[in-house]
């Protein structure tokens, strides 16, 4: 640290120093009664006095430096991923390489700081040698780098590993944005083994019951020329497809359709397994086991219209891009020969029609306890659509239509609209509505309320009301195709309209869940490395989350093991974690007592076994040169990683930075030097009184 005046106040304290010097000899050249060296003594003091009283009027800043010397920081990033520990290098010592790593944590510490992390698909603290990581995350990896080491002196990075890289991004579009040298240790073999695997398959999570789906199963073989292997699949252990495949060259890659029924509800359990070739390095990438669900059929939306409209085109392919929902298209005469009671969800377009086309078939909505989405416009026989329906009265003047422009509601919660998608909202085209007194008879809940010219009013344009829980949707002017036509200018990449009417669909069509308990999992799917959540509310007769009650677990396994789980409580509910488990297929079993009522909650859930590190057993050592290559680091083999400190201690780019902090601060906020004055102020009093001055 080292402070000084800053700038032209040398030239200030001169002045001050020169008053103080007339003041003490205006004070003391003609008293003749003091001792010389007395007299020069207390002129002294008042010079220092007047000094220091007139410098502090003058309040001049004080500038501190601080130097913060910060040594370079030495990263070890050490693979702790299965393919490390499965394929090593001809001649490759372990026990060796791991002593030899550690030694050069130590010679570097001597110098540098250095931290050590171990990285496969999660990034830890320290070395671990055990190799048990799932994935390879070497992203992730700079990723904490980047976040902790933002604003340290980073010198190099270490990166022992085999190159590959299964999760995450690609590391070289990491160490850029770290700037520092990456010195990598090359481990694992780059000579292709004979091996057979099985390298992606892809396939739907979902399928419905009674269709046929496609299983697409990547096959790669290597230095295996002129051999054959078996591809077989099973569903629960029963076999349903075999076909053999010759395997023509050393780098063999080959894609196969595998075309399978679902004639069964439920989650099914399908594994693709290809015959061993002899002498292969690994068969554990030659099978591979995922989870389909098969539901019982899709929800069933009927378009329903008198006429051909471009609305009707948006609506369809809007709810056509869930799969788990099929629109079908009724239009004049085909709507008399059409049951209504088949569908989970109705929409009336412009229904009932200002020709009354569609009388025969508005006759069959009564009575039926479906949910209906309700959409006006220029065709619309409203007296009509005033007389199916109780909720809603549009008294219509002339029959005109009116335009209207959407404006979100802000008190709207039902489902969520993106950010993005609200601003599409606020730029599109307006709507066409009949012209007329809007009265809402039921409590409704608006998405977008009416905009007409530029005054937004409190009238829904976008609404839904709930009956006895039965809802229905209205929208009171038509147009969705200028809305389609606005999103599109927009170059959007996702469409907001799209969205707006695939929630509105599963709003409308879901029935509501009055179960006062209910236990469910964050997801039906899990990775063997994610850890299982269980989520679980308890209602009482008031419908009001309650939590006083203990709530019960057990899960079961497919070989009917149980294990036994109690959750916690949360504010309003319950919460667990079960933590990770093998892969397989689940089913779970909650149960709960409130008010001497029993109450069980079932459910399932599968978890999928993760082979990646298996289907790579080749160590890309190229890539690690291009990483070193990039950041003007250096490969290295592992029984050369010793020279890595050499190769950091002569980097001259690697040192020790220091930091400057300057800081100003005001003479007179130093309370001291009052002191100091007053304390000279009273010696030199002391001193002129005992001397018979004062």
């Amino acid at each position: 640290m080292d402070s000084f005046f800053a700038g032209t106040s040398i030239l200030y304290f001169l002045g001050c120093l020169a008053l103080g010097i007339l003041y003490a000899w205006l004070l003391y050249r003609r008293n003749k009664n003091l001792d010389k060296k007395l007299q020069y003594s207390l002129a002294a003091l008042r010079i220092i006095v007047v000094t220091a009283v007139a410098w502090l009027l003058f309040a001049p800043l004080i500038k501190t430096l601080n130097y913060t010397l910060d040594k370079p920081v030495i990263i070890i990033g050490q693979d702790n991923s299965l393919s490390v520990g499965q394929v090593k290098a001809a001649g490759f010592d372990q026990k060796l390489y791991e002593r030899n790593l550690k030694a050069l944590q130590d010679k570097l510490s001597d110098k540098y700081e250095v931290k050590a992390y171990h990285f496969a698909d999660s990034v830890g603290d320290g070395f671990d040698f055990k190799n048990l990581g799932r994935l390879t995350d070497a992203a992730s990896f700079f990723q904490k780098i980047k976040d902790e080491y933002a604003n340290r002196n980073v010198g190099a990075i270490v990166l022992a590993t085999d190159g590959i890289f299964n999760h995450g991004g690609n590391p070289l579009y990491s160490i850029n944005q770290i700037n520092a040298p990456v010195y990598t240790i090359a481990l694992g073999d780059s000579i292709p083994k004979r091996d057979v695997l099985i390298a992606n398959v892809n396939y739907n999570n979902i399928v419905y019951l009674d269709d046929d789906f496609t299983i697409e199963v990547q096959v790669q073989a290597f230095q295996s020329d002129g051999e054959n292997t078996t591809l077989t699949v099973s569903q629960n252990g029963t076999k349903v497809q075999q076909q053999s495949l010759a395997i023509n060259g050393n780098s063999f890659v080959k894609t196969v359709p595998v075309k399978v029924h679902a004639g069964k509800i439920g989650v099914q359990k399908y594994t693709v397994q290809l015959s061993t070739l002899q002498n292969e390095i690994t068969t554990r990438n030659n099978t591979q086991t995922f989870y389909v669900e098969v539901i019982d059929g899709r929800q069933k939306v009927l378009l329903a219209a008198a006429a051909p409209h471009p609305d009707l085109s948006v609506l369809k392919e809007a709810i056509s891009l869930n799969k788990h929902y099929e629109a079908k298209l009724a239009l004049a005469d085909d709507l008399n020969a059409t049951d209504p009671s088949k569908f989970d969800l109705i929409v009336l377009y412009q229904l009932p029609d200002a020709q009354n086309i569609s009388t025969s078939f508005v006759r069959k909505l009564t009575g039926l306890k479906k949910p209906i989405w309700y959409i006006l416009g220029a065709q619309s026989n409203v007296s009509a659509f005033n007389q199916i329906q109780n909720q809603v009265n549009l008294a219509s003047a002339n029959g005109s239509v009116q335009e209207v422009y959407p404006n979100l509601a802000n008190s709207f919660t039902s489902f969520n609209l993106s950010e993005e998608g609200q601003k599409q909202f606020a730029t599109v085209d307006p709507l066409l509505m009949p012209f007329g007194r809007l009265t809402v008879n039921a409590n409704a809940t608006a998405v977008f309320n009416q905009r007409i010219g530029k005054v937004n009013t409190q009238m829904p344009l976008l609404f839904f009301t709930n009956e006895n829980g039965l809802k229905n949707g209205y929208l009171m002017g038509e147009g969705l195709w200028r809305w389609k036509l606005s999103v599109a200018e927009n170059e959007a990449d996702q469409s907001a309209l799209n969205d707006l009417i695939s929630k509105t669909v599963q709003y409308l069509s879901v029935k509501d869940d009055k179960r006062r308990f209910k236990v469910f999992t964050s997801k039906s799917a899990y990775d063997e490395n994610e850890s299982i959540q269980f989520n679980a509310t308890l209602y009482n007769e008031s419908y009001q989350p309650v939590n006083e009650s203990e709530v019960k677990l057990q899960v079961k396994n497919e070989a009917g093991k149980i294990f036994s789980y109690v959750f916690s409580k949360t504010e309003n509910g319950y919460q667990l974690d079960a933590g990770t488990m093998p892969a397989g297929n689940y089913s779970y079993a909650a149960n709960t007592v409130l008010g001497g009522q029993k109450f069980t909650a079932s459910g399932s859930f599968y978890v999928n076994a993760l082979i990646a590190e298996y289907q790579q057993t080749t160590a890309n050592h190229q890539l690690l040169n291009t990483i070193s290559k990039q950041s003007n680091g250096k490969l290295f083999m592992p029984s050369d990683l010793l020279k890595i400190a050499d190769e950091i201690l002569k980097n001259e780019n690697i040192k020790t930075i220091s930091y400057e902090d300057r800081k100003y601060d005001e003479l007179i906020n130093m309370k001291w030097l009052f002191g100091l004055i007053l304390t000279l102020l009273s010696v030199e009093w002391f001193l002129r009184k005992r001397n018979g001055e004062l």
